[in-house]
């Protein structure tokens, strides 16, 4: 029979084992909030102060990340006039967008301040391209959810950009595909060569891009022509009837925006505009009985011009660049012909 006072003793430490393990399990669950470089650490956010290189990544990278996880990382640049900036790894994998959308699992980079979000990428098929912070600190969130986890993850290598004190701010680097399509249009647009446009668009593979262009495809091989016009009898005409005849009416080169004239509001042309023969010129010499005479196209033929177009691909990753042929109206005969006859 165990004695009175050895049963006290055994009930005493049972209950400081219990306390014990309770402490244990609430300071697993309920970390206390730190702050560092003036930001707070939460148990939903880890912030990281960046003096260098580093890497963050999903768990158990490069194998299959759990489920039903959310992790962000601030990072917070150690002097206030430095950038960050983040390279993804070639390794990347997460679960599959639906109809283009990271809905599920996805990793996402923010501006803390103002809350702009540079992008959310998932799937597999295209990494991410590099990301710049515009001030000294930059938000990173992992989301899963109960389904399909993939691997291998990601990994993100970050470093710091010093930025000298002498020179402005330099603004951040912008991905081309993450452009809107009216600023994408309008950079594009003050490029005088091919070789211009591709090296913006793709600064590590433009090379590889411009020859993946110029291979023949079924979809382009013998569309890309121009209807030739008529050859005529040259008409000797003395110099005064040559000097009017050029302000006449007559077809005339004309600079038409491919994105206005095509109604193509979607897509970024290269060149964005192109010469077209239209009608132009005055009619001073219409018939005295038409009181209102204006030029219009009598004879209007459609020609085929070559460009190259770019869309945004579904699903926010990157642009889909192709060699294409536009439809464009010429004018080949003009003629005054009466708008508001009074007779």
């Amino acid at each position: 029979m165990i004695p009175l006072l050895l049963l006290i003793l055994i009930s005493s430490l049972h209950q400081h084992e219990s306390v014990a393990e309770s402490s244990h399990i609430s300071k697993i669950h309920h970390p206390a909030t730190k702050e560092q470089n003036g930001v707070q650490e939460s148990q939903h956010e880890k912030v990281l102060t960046v003096s260098g290189d580093g890497v963050i990544h999903s768990p158990d990278f490069p194998n299959t990340y759990p489920r039903n996880i959310v992790i962000m990382w601030r990072l917070v640049a150690d002097t206030e006039g430095s950038r960050i900036q983040l390279t993804f790894d070639q390794r990347f994998g997460l679960e599959d967008p639906e109809d283009g959308i990271c809905k599920y699992d996805y990793v996402e980079v923010e501006e803390p301040v103002g809350g702009m979000v540079l992008g959310r990428w998932c799937g597999s098929q295209m990494v991410p391209g590099p990301q710049i912070s515009k001030g000294n600190q930059i938000l990173i969130r992992f989301v899963s959810d109960e389904y399909f986890p993939t691997d291998p993850g990601f990994c993100i290598h970050y470093s710091l950009l010093q930025q000298r004190q002498q020179e402005p701010e330099t603004p951040a680097v912008v991905p081309s595909w993450m452009q809107s399509v009216d600023a994408l249009n309008e950079a594009v647009a003050a490029f005088s060569t091919m070789e211009q446009v591709m090296k913006y668009l793709e600064p590590d593979r433009w090379q590889v891009d411009t020859e993946d262009l110029y291979k023949p495809t079924w979809q382009v091989v013998g569309k890309s022509f121009f209807h030739q016009k008529k050859s005529r009898g040259v008409v000797d005409l003395n110099q005064l009837r040559e000097e009017v005849q050029m302000y006449s009416c007559t077809p005339r080169n004309f600079s038409v925006s491919l994105r206005e004239e095509l109604k193509r509001t979607d897509a970024i042309f290269w060149p964005s505009c192109l010469l077209v023969k239209r009608c132009g010129g005055n009619c001073a010499c219409c018939s005295h009985r038409c009181y209102d005479c204006q030029c219009s196209p009598t004879k209007v033929a459609k020609k085929y011009h070559e460009v190259l177009m770019m869309k945004h691909r579904a699903g926010g990753r990157g642009l889909q660049k192709s060699l294409t042929d536009v439809p464009l109206e010429h004018h080949e005969e003009c003629s005054c012909v009466c708008k508001n006859d009074s007779d």
